[in-house]
């Protein structure tokens, strides 16, 4: 499932480089995931509705439905 998950956030990084941001995969432990965003997306207001209500859905949806995704600092 990690290979899928990295996949899919890869795919997931040109939406937030397109608006000057970015992202590092902290770590995934199983259905764990642990991200930290970067650039403009870094202290953008709406960085937890990116990372809850974008990243963590799409990869529910498209992955496995278990998954969380969690912004560290």
């Amino acid at each position: 499932m990690e290979e899928k998950i990295r996949q899919k956030l890869e795919e997931l990084r040109g939406f937030l480089q397109a608006d000057g941001g970015d992202m590092d995969v902290v770590s995934i432990d199983g259905a764990n995931v642990r991200l930290k965003l970067k650039g403009a997306c870094g202290g953008c207001p709406h960085a937890t509705m990116t990372i809850k209500q974008g990243i963590e859905r799409i990869l529910r949806e498209q992955v496995d439905d278990k998954i969380v995704v969690e912004q560290v600092r």
